[in-house]
């Protein structure tokens, strides 16, 4: 008998003979091209990290800076043609404005002088004698550097090199670390020219640094729940699935409930036209929508699909069964989760540098201020490109790895004689062998991704020039690309089972697996389905206290903080945290119903051609064909079987 790889079978008359699914000992690398491909795209990326560490200056945006070109709470280097630049600011912390309570906006630009003090003034100063005994006391110079403080009462040019009298009370913001004004018609000028001032970019990416000790506690809380949810999967019974369906419902309702009345609570209350608190407003309008929509089919899917809880308890006690054999199948997303963390920081750091990338260009009075470099934004998108990219990759990675070890401990008559290290040993396997296969899976699921990205951004910013056609085209296009990304995720985890299996190309085993599973798909539709339903309700139940515990949080500084992208950006990860540690119940079903396939197409359960599943599976297998009202695999012989062999590996 003649194994081939990607090649297909000819039989001895010149005809083509259907491929025969055989574990493979001895494998070749698979879809090379893809790798290399992905190695040039990361490439650039590296270009773009080194990039944005030359130009970029994260600190501008995470301590503030004043308007000589130097960034507060650190030592600074001198910028030509600045004498007031590159002084060490390590113990003046904090952003003042001169002229807080008369800012204007000149050319584009502030025409208040901003000066990094160690202090804000937290009581209102009258007189140049109460700023200069504020000086003295607390070390916080208001004046202009080059204006000692023993001076203030005697310089000529005080007026112009001191603060407009009265310095009103401030308090320290975490907002780029600036002194707000507390008098409210100081605040409400300071807010509106100071935040709507800054374009949406700096805003968002101001409110993701001020908050970005709650964005790091929320990951953290993710991961713990997502523990919880994991572990819990793994002793799974009757009750312990109602709960969770119950617990799901009421926090998706909660969560929607909170959504509304903060959006309710916004339209009421906007004592400030604040640019933030528009985005605000707009962000929740959008989280509500779509958190009651999702509500909305969860209730749906659960009414429909409440008989099957049963069958999928006894499926998720097959795939702990599964589990038991391999328990480092559970440590598995440890690994995963710790490179995406890694990605993850690296990714945002790289995104705050490419944010305040700029040159300094020195204006008058030795003011310096920053242009963005041209190709930035270009560079955000190919940027983008690569966090959804490679985030696909190493959960591609880890879903092919388990695959590898479900089916080593499947194909295993002896068992007495367990196979050893089932998961290193798959992982292996990947590292070495087919790498390009995992590439080019997550590389579908990217290209199914930023066109709809791309095409929901353009909706929302041509949203009133569109006609009603437009609309629904958009909406149109927009679902189907939805529909293709739900598709593609089974097809190419069933294609990572089939090279595990038979060691082809992505192509090959993505076209054997659909052929194989058309043919037994009514054994384990339904049942497959509400499986996956029941560990989707767990990424909801994980995503849904994190973005509540996000709510909380956020909150606290609406006014002049976006929070909804940050909060965006927490949902987003706890929904991949989550779906990293649970997607190894999904992988670990997916690749027991191919390895099932295969079994049934090699095997008819003679004693001649025995099969592969225990007992237990068989009679889980004949409880569901009954429940579907089909024959079971153990009361037919089909014809493919007469000509078949038993499944063993083949050394090539």
């Amino acid at each position: 008998m003649r194994c081939l790889g990607a090649e297909s079978l000819v039989s001895a008359e010149g005809t083509p003979r259907q491929r025969e699914w055989r574990p493979q000992i001895y494998r070749k690398c698979t879809d090379t091209p893809w790798l290399l491909l992905f190695f040039l795209f990361w490439t650039g990326l590296m270009f773009i990290t080194g990039y944005s560490v030359v130009a970029g200056a994260t600190g501008r945006l995470l301590f503030g800076y004043d308007s000589f070109g130097n960034v507060c709470g650190k030592k600074n280097s001198p910028v030509e043609g600045a004498p007031l630049s590159g002084q060490d600011m390590t113990l003046r912390k904090h952003v003042f404005f001169m002229n807080s309570c008369h800012l204007e906006v000149r050319d584009g630009r502030l025409s208040s002088t901003a000066l990094c003090v160690s202090r804000c003034p937290g009581e209102q100063l009258d007189t140049l004698e109460e700023v200069q005994l504020f000086a003295n006391s607390s070390g916080s110079f208001l004046c202009v550097y080059s204006l000692s403080s023993v001076n203030y009462t005697k310089s000529p040019d005080a007026d112009s090199l001191c603060p407009r009298l009265p310095v009103p009370p401030s308090k320290a913001f975490p907002l780029l670390n600036r002194c707000v004004p507390q008098t409210p018609e100081c605040y409400s000028l300071f807010a509106s020219i100071l935040v709507n001032d800054a374009d949406a970019l700096q805003r968002v990416l101001s409110g993701m640094m001020s908050g970005r000790d709650m964005i790091l506690g929320l990951c953290v809380l993710a991961l713990a729940l997502s523990l919880a949810v994991m572990f819990t999967f793994r002793f799974v019974t009757g009750l312990l699935v109602h709960t969770l369906i119950a617990l799901v419902i009421l926090g998706s309702l909660f969560v929607c409930g909170i959504f509304w009345w903060l959006y309710h609570d916004y339209t009421n209350d906007l004592s400030v036209a604040l640019d933030t608190e528009r985005d605000n407003m707009t962000c929740l309008l959008g989280f509500a929508v779509v958190s009651t929509v999702l509500t909305a089919v969860l209730l749906v899917l659960t009414f429909v699909l409440r008989k099957r809880t049963k069958l999928a308890v006894e499926l998720f006690r097959v795939a702990n069964k599964a589990i038991g054999r391999c328990p480092l199948l559970l440590c598995q997303p440890l690994w995963a989760f710790a490179l995406l963390l890694c990605f993850w920081a690296l990714w945002l750091a790289v995104l705050l540098s490419l944010g305040t990338a700029g040159a300094a260009q020195v204006t008058e009075g030795g003011h310096v201020e920053y242009k963005p470099l041209l190709g930035i934004r270009y560079m955000w998108g190919y940027h983008l490109v690569g966090l959804i990219w490679t985030s696909e990759f190493i959960l591609a990675c880890q879903q092919m790895t388990v695959a590898g070890a479900v089916v080593t401990c499947y194909f295993n008559r002896n068992e007495n004689d367990p196979p050893s290290r089932p998961v290193l040993s798959s992982l292996s396997t990947l590292i070495c062998y087919h790498q390009g296969t995992v590439v080019k899976g997550s590389c579908l699921i990217t290209v199914t991704r930023i066109p709809r990205a791309l095409l929901l951004h353009l909706c929302s910013t041509l949203r009133d020039q569109q006609s009603a056609w437009s609309r629904c085209v958009s909406r149109c296009c927009s679902r189907c690309l939805s529909r293709l990304d739900n598709c593609l995720r089974p097809l190419n985890q069933n294609a990572y089972t089939t090279t595990a299996i038979n060691g082809t190309d992505f192509c090959t085993s993505a076209r054997d697996a659909l052929g194989l599973l058309s043919k037994n798909s009514s054994h384990f539709a339904s049942v497959s389905c509400f499986g996956d339903f029941i560990i989707f309700l767990g990424k909801v139940l994980v995503t849904c206290f994190t973005v509540f515990g996000g709510l909380m949080a956020f909150n606290y500084h609406r006014a002049l903080q976006v929070w909804a992208v940050p909060l965006l950006l927490v949902a987003f990860f706890a929904y991949l945290v989550a779906h990293s540690f649970l997607s190894v119940f999904e992988t670990v079903l997916g690749a027991l119903f191919l390895c099932f396939a295969v079994d049934l197409e090699t095997n008819d359960g003679s004693p001649e051609k025995p099969y592969f599943m225990d007992q237990e599976f068989l009679s889980f297998v004949k409880r569901i064909s009954t429940w579907n009202g089909l024959r079971s695999p153990g009361d037919k012989r089909s014809a493919r079987h007469e000509e078949g062999t038993e499944l063993r590996p083949i050394v090539r």
